[in-house]
């Protein structure tokens, strides 16, 4: 589900951006009322990505580099020292290099969009393979912060209902510019047991 346009009427009725507490406490209602009316045995019926799975997204991607003013502001890639140039919740692209900054609430928008966009293409990728909620928001945040599900080894191994062999697929994507790094190596530890867990 896309969230955006009832964030937005809400923000409008308001008159004001949301706090994250509020942004929280909405994502779990929608959760919970996405929860309630979808079919017994919990199974991806597509749905957004759940508190949860945004919580581990959020937890990782962290809003770096907020300034005194209270703006944020882009760095480069830990693994490179450059390119791709990230700001925000990890948003990357084009517009993004040194000396651009955005407002809290453009940074908490692209989330949303990006979180958004990341789960239709690993709704896509899974087809009509059968996966859990904890499953498909483990997936979602590795995509996210790899762009790589629709060609890893993780996807085929899920779809072919090899699960434990795909948990263990995670731990493989640890590396970032050649190197090890221990946030990737944290992560991906993270993603695999929400990936087990049910």
């Amino acid at each position: 589900m896309n969230r955006k346009p009832l964030f937005d009427t809400i923000r409008r009725i308001l008159g004001r951006g949301f706090r994250q507490s509020e942004v929280d406490r909405l994502d779990a209602a929608i959760d919970a009322v996405s929860a309630a009316t979808s079919p017994s045995g919990e199974l991806f019926q597509g749905r957004g990505v759940s508190e949860r799975g945004l919580r581990l997204i959020r937890d990782f991607e962290g809003c770096a580099r907020i300034r005194q003013d209270g703006l944020v502001e882009a760095y480069p890639d830990p693994g490179t020292g450059a390119d791709p140039w990230t700001i925000g919740w990890g948003a990357t692209g084009p517009g993004i290099g040194p000396g651009t900054v955005w407002t809290q609430e453009q940074c908490d928008n692209r989330l949303e969009e990006d979180v958004a966009r990341h789960a239709r293409d690993v709704a896509t990728a899974l087809g009509n393979a059968q996966t859990t909620q904890a499953q498909f928001d483990a997936l979602v945040s590795f995509h996210y912060n790899t762009g790589a599900i629709a060609r890893s080894t993780l996807l085929r191994l899920h779809r072919a209902g090899k699960y434990g062999e795909a948990a263990a697929e995670f731990a493989r994507w640890n590396r970032a510019g050649g190197r090890i790094l221990n946030g990737l190596v944290r992560r991906r530890k993270a993603e695999a047991a929400l990936y087990r867990s049910q």
